[in-house]
């Protein structure tokens, strides 16, 4: 079984072929870091038409590495939400073209589920059931994995999610979009220690997040002191960062404590990070937990993810209609 999987939810255009949803083919990503950093975010217009430019020679150059062609794709899988509508769009109508015009079945994709089932990529993969903690620019959420298809929600974010105070702290400092690389790179030279930044809802069993009274520590910090400089900036960094990973980690190894489950997923793409990587394994492997942690490339956005939950879902009997439209809010529980 050959899956084709689309990824346009946000700014990466994304085309992967993956083989049983096992082997990964190619997996083809244009990014549009260049075209939003002087705006300092993501320009919803201009990321759908750049998906619009990218996505067909992005798919060329997918079958190409793969070296098959469309016809021998078995099934097209497609991000069908949550993201922008806009952007959902350009890939949830290029795929209902290639499903209607070579007779293959078409699976809607939720980006959520994607990030939760790249670990399936990986060398040992995990199995139902295991607890999966998604951070990105837009979510920061842990669910519980009965089996796929099966996901109920343990806590999230009440305001910002990692991601995006990871860009907003790095406006504050002066830093470019978006801030998660430079803030960690700055963040290899300073002392985690320098400051105390807050972290919200510090109770034992309280499993959301909250990140907006950090950013504002943060900014509070600056308008006090001034813009930091030099060693400084990168103990501000360091500082920012460790109360980022303390309060992900501490909070996701609470809950899955509670459980009989010991398998736990960390993905999306602040799950790059270098210190909520290190700190992930380490407080895992202090607490007798097994920790599923995707290779970089696989925490960002990628075509490869949406083809095996695609497959995933085909497997359980899932597919999707013509009709399919793109549902920028879709929930997943």
């Amino acid at each position: 079984m050959l899956t084709l999987g689309i990824e346009t939810s946000c700014d990466e255009t994304a085309v992967a072929l993956v083989r049983e949803g096992r082997e990964v083919l190619a997996d083809v990503v244009s990014t549009q870091i260049d075209i939003h950093r002087r705006w300092g975010g993501v320009v919803p217009e201009l990321a759908s038409r750049n998906h619009v430019m990218q996505l067909f020679p992005v798919m060329q150059e997918a079958l190409s590495r793969a070296q098959v062609t469309l016809d021998a794709v078995d099934e097209i899988a497609v991000t069908s939400g949550p993201g922008l509508q806009g952007a959902l769009l350009v890939g949830v109508q290029a795929a209902k073209s290639m499903a209607l015009a070579k007779g293959r079945p078409l699976i809607g994709v939720n980006h959520l589920e994607g990030h939760l089932l790249a670990a399936r990529l990986m060398a040992e993969r995990p199995e139902p059931p295991f607890f999966g903690l998604v951070v990105s620019g837009g979510h920061t959420t842990l669910y519980e994995v009965a089996a796929f298809g099966q996901y109920r929600r343990l806590g999230t974010t009440r305001d910002d999610a990692a991601g995006e105070a990871y860009d907003k702290v790095a406006r504050v400092l002066g830093l470019p979009y978006p801030g998660g690389v430079p803030i960690d790179q700055l963040a290899q030279n300073g002392d985690p220690k320098a400051h105390r930044f807050p972290r919200a809802m510090p109770a034992p069993d309280e499993v959301d997040w909250s990140f907006s009274g950090l950013k504002t520590a943060v900014l509070h910090h600056v308008q006090k002191h001034g813009a930091p400089q030099g060693q400084a900036l990168a103990d501000v960094c360091a500082s920012f960062q460790e109360a980022v990973a303390d309060s992900l980690t501490q909070k996701m190894i609470n809950a899955v404590k509670r459980s009989s489950t010991k398998q736990v997923v960390m993905c999306g793409g602040v799950a790059a990070n270098s210190r909520l990587r290190q700190l992930a394994q380490e407080r895992c492997a202090e607490n007798g937990l097994r920790l599923f942690l995707p290779s970089v490339k696989l925490c960002t956005d990628n075509g490869a993810m949406i083809a095996v939950a695609g497959y995933e879902a085909f497997r359980r009997g899932v597919t999707s209609p013509l009709s399919l439209d793109a549902d920028p809010s879709w929930r997943l529980a």
